[in-house]
């Protein structure tokens, strides 16, 4: 017996980190199916080699609500329902700061921040939302410790996730009594986190900083560095109807400590 069990799942930017630790938990977790929409088409085979039939794979762009639409209306297609949104897909900024873009590259990268952050959570909840509602389901999206403080990147991405934190709070305003509508904010992560093609860093990773390890584990009170597995629970006991049915608009945080680190 799982949590989950019976459910069905869609996760955006399932095929690596977080993502794709949510889909793997989920499925133990009792999941009839998850469907995953990923950014690259090698990503989507891995994913049907490792999970087989239990999963349907959309390559698409989260900032293109019919991308979104095709990834709702596949995993429905697919399970025959729908009772678990995962707004996953991040872009982080590499703490560039205001002062090291020019005008044309603040202009550019605005965009694809907002775009995959805030625009793509966006479009996924319209999407979902009439299966939703017809499921008594939910909406989890993955925010940040800089969904709260300043540090945790530049101003575009802590921009972004503060604006998600208010439109977590606003979903689940406009969609109760029908869909919970939850996050989970991750901390420092080891995962394959990409930057803005706008500022050249798109091929770019986040574990790709040097000692970015090292100095992640330093910084926070329980002195680690997540893996992506560590936050998986998490979105588990969000989605879960029989653990969290009195639950929405609430943050968990999973970032090892970050308000009572030391400055």
């Amino acid at each position: 017996m799982g949590w989950l069990d019976g459910d069905v799942a869609l996760v955006t930017g399932g095929g690596s980190g977080i993502g794709l630790a949510v889909v793997e938990r989920f499925l133990s977790e009792g999941c009839v199916g998850v469907g995953v929409m990923v950014r690259s088409p090698q990503q989507g085979v891995d994913l049907r080699e490792r999970f087989g039939e239990r999963v349907v794979v959309v390559d698409g762009d989260v900032r293109s609500g019919a991308d979104n639409q095709r990834a709702v209306d596949a995993t429905v297609g697919r399970f025959g329902r729908f009772d678990t949104l995962v707004g996953n897909a991040g872009v982080w900024d590499f703490n560039t700061r205001l002062e090291k873009m020019d005008l044309a590259q603040l202009d550019a990268s605005f965009d694809e921040l907002f775009g995959v952050n805030v625009k793509g959570y966006l479009l996924a909840a319209r999407a979902a939302a009439e299966a939703l509602r017809a499921s008594s389901g939910s909406m989890i999206f993955t925010l940040s410790n800089a969904s709260f403080h300043a540090g945790g990147g530049g101003p575009l991405y802590v921009a972004s996730k503060h604006a998600g934190l208010g439109l977590v709070r606003q979903l689940a305003f406009e969609f109760a009594p029908q869909v919970r509508v939850n996050a989970v904010a991750p901390g420092g992560t080891a995962t394959a986190l990409r930057g803005p093609a706008s500022l050249g860093k798109g091929e770019r990773r986040l574990t790709d900083i040097p000692n970015f390890h090292e100095a992640v584990a330093t910084a926070m009170p329980l002195k680690l560095i997540a893996e992506p597995a560590d936050h998986a629970g998490h979105y588990v006991l969000l989605a879960s109807r029989a653990n969290s049915r009195a639950t929405t608009a609430a943050v968990l945080r999973s970032d090892g400590g970050w308000e009572i680190r030391p400055i």
